[in-house]
């Protein structure tokens, strides 16, 4: 039986998503990585992640993404309903990378320091 891995989530071309996988594969961590570009997760996926780190971490409010919305899209995000719905037709304005931890933690970015305690050697 294999061990549980970490899944990565962000978007391939994204430089703090190509750091964070660099720094796994450098240090030997297997992940698994999901492109949200390509597969939007799904509706209780991001209701499971607004509820353990909420929409101020999870909301990508400085991206270009969050920048072209219109205030109606913004102000509807200011609920958990928008803000799924938002994220789903719209996943670039998801704050990268999102990880879940073989230990069910999750974390929003990357931040080597919290990593390596997390991490294995």
């Amino acid at each position: 039986m294999t061990s549980p891995q970490a899944r990565l989530h962000g978007i391939p071309n994204c430089d703090t998503v190509k750091k964070a996988r660099a720094w796994l594969a450098a240090r030997g961590v297997a992940h698994e990585f999901i492109d949200f570009k390509k597969a939007a997760p799904a509706e209780a996926t991001l209701r499971q992640w607004l509820a353990a780190v909420g929409a101020e971490q999870l909301l990508n409010r400085k991206g270009s993404t969050w920048r072209a919305l219109d205030d109606a899209a913004r102000a509807a995000a200011g609920q958990d309903a928008g803000a799924v719905a938002l994220m789903q037709a719209q996943p670039s304005v998801i704050k990268r990378p999102v990880v879940q931890w073989p230990d069910g933690a999750l974390t929003v970015g990357f931040d080597p320091a919290d990593w390596a305690a997390r991490t294995p050697g």
